[in-house]
């Protein structure tokens, strides 16, 4: 249950961050904030244990999340744009 709470606040930190890092309009308020920074989150966290980085019991830290945030905001904002033309 604490991970669960843990990674929730981390990942509306890392999401807000990714924004701040990410500047222009996302269609998307403070939930998809959190959603894209807990995604970013367990992205970092695959993407570490395919690379070696972390080993099975191992998550990624705050700034593999925030930079999985970015990617998984930089992917939210190619397929949404797509959408709205």
């Amino acid at each position: 249950m604490f991970h669960l709470i843990g990674a929730i606040i981390i990942g509306g930190i890392a999401g807000a961050l990714a924004k701040l890092l990410m500047p222009g309009k996302d269609p998307g308020g403070c939930i998809i904030t959190i959603i894209l920074g807990i995604i970013g989150a367990v992205v970092a966290t695959f993407l570490g244990r395919m690379l070696g980085l972390y080993g099975p019991g191992q998550s990624a830290g705050f700034i593999g999340a925030v930079v999985g945030a970015v990617i998984v905001l930089g992917v939210y904002r190619m397929i949404v744009g797509r959408r709205s033309l």
